[in-house]
């Protein structure tokens, strides 16, 4: 990666081009390069994704929800690269530099860890900025929309506008709709 500012996109699925379209277009005038970051999910919270979908009147989404399993973990990493494939392969088509990789269950503590090691302003106060990117510009958060986490400030942006010096965006996926 070239020594711009980064952008890190932490998405739950594939981006779409309506994705792409907004997450680019908030840096049109500035060069920045993207790293996206998709975690290879093999926990599920059952109770949170019946709910979820019935919030979205998903019946039969709540219905599958309840009899299906949690993925292991070939199965999530294999879904996980895709995903991520997916996804800088569209940012790239797009005509931005990009790299990616597929993160835990969790997500949060590779998020943490990005910022850290590209340093710069974004990492928080008497951070040294680290040789390479120069620094984290922004952190932006593609997810479907879920009620209970994002009600609760328990999703993943809330939870990195906490734990993160930099600032957050939520995004839905596949909309323009701010989370």
């Amino acid at each position: 990666m070239s020594n711009l500012p980064v952008v890190l996109v932490l998405t739950e699925d594939t981006l779409t081009s309506a994705d792409v379209e907004h997450i680019t277009r908030l840096h049109a005038e500035d060069p920045v390069a993207y790293r996206v970051l998709v975690p290879a999910d093999t926990e599920r919270n059952v109770v949170t994704s019946i709910i979820d979908h019935l919030g979205m009147g998903e019946l039969r989404q709540a219905w599958d929800e309840l009899r299906g399993k949690e993925p292991d973990v070939r199965q999530a990493t294999a879904t996980a690269v895709d995903r991520l494939e997916g996804s800088v392969k569209a940012l790239r088509a797009a005509g931005v530099e990009v790299d990616g990789f597929v993160t835990g269950d969790d997500p949060l503590p590779a998020l943490r860890a990005e910022v850290e090691r590209l340093g710069g302003e974004a990492a928080g106060p008497g951070a040294v900025a680290a040789q390479g990117p120069a620094g984290v510009r922004e952190a932006v958060v593609v997810t479907y929309p879920h009620a209970v986490e994002d009600t609760f400030h328990s999703d993943w942006a809330s939870r990195a506008r906490e734990e993160l010096h930099v600032p957050v965006l939520h995004l839905y996926l596949g909309t323009s709709e701010l989370g």
